[in-house]
């Protein structure tokens, strides 16, 4: 009888005939996983339409944020465009998600010019601006970089600047980084996993 216990004993504690917890793998994603980034955390600014409007008005939606201007000659149009085709393909899932254009060129970003140029993307897009010190102190906040190039002897002028895109999950909470040149297919798998 004791080599009958003992023999039961033993097959109870092999690792083979133990039942192990099933795990759901993580979802992989495109983009690069900043969950709990300590940065990025707050938006306060003023929308196309003259709305003050928070990055917490959002809460429900995943958020895509994008630095950039409208005089920009290709970085930003292209990253615009590949964000309304990511969404195209998303369907009605898309419904759920809002895209945010914050200008770096608060200047020549008037509340009219943004009107008229983000929603030229798609019309549920929208476009924040703030002042010069808002504007700085919101790329600081984000861990946006910025500089102006100007031409000597011109009046126009360029702005280098971080070509990425932030997402934001439904709680508003910062989840992922998207790099500039990101295909339209990768954007919307990725919108789709924080959906």
């Amino acid at each position: 009888m004791g080599l009958v216990l003992l023999t039961f004993g033993l097959l109870a504690c092999n690792p083979a005939t133990e039942k192990k917890p099933e795990v759901t793998p993580a979802v992989k994603t495109f983009a690069t996983d900043i969950s709990g980034a300590d940065f990025a955390q707050t938006l306060s600014l003023t929308d196309h339409q003259g709305k003050s409007t928070k990055l917490s008005d959002f809460k429900g939606k995943v958020v895509l944020l994008f630095f950039g201007y409208t005089h920009c000659p290709d970085v930003c149009p292209t990253t615009m465009n590949d964000v309304n085709l990511a969404l195209k393909k998303m369907g009605e899932k898309a419904n759920q998600v809002q895209v945010l254009f914050v200008t770096l060129d608060p200047a020549r970003d008037t509340q009219q010019v943004l009107a008229k140029f983000v929603p030229s993307f798609n019309k549920s897009f929208i476009g924040l601006r703030g002042d010069e010190q808002q504007t700085a102190e919101t790329a600081k906040n984000f861990k946006i970089f910025y500089s102006k190039q100007a031409e000597t002897g011109q009046n126009d002028y360029s702005i280098d600047h971080s070509a990425g895109l932030y997402a934001f999950d439904k709680l508003g909470k910062i989840k992922l980084y998207i790099n500039y040149g990101q295909k339209p297919d990768e954007i919307a798998h990725d919108l789709s996993v924080l959906l």
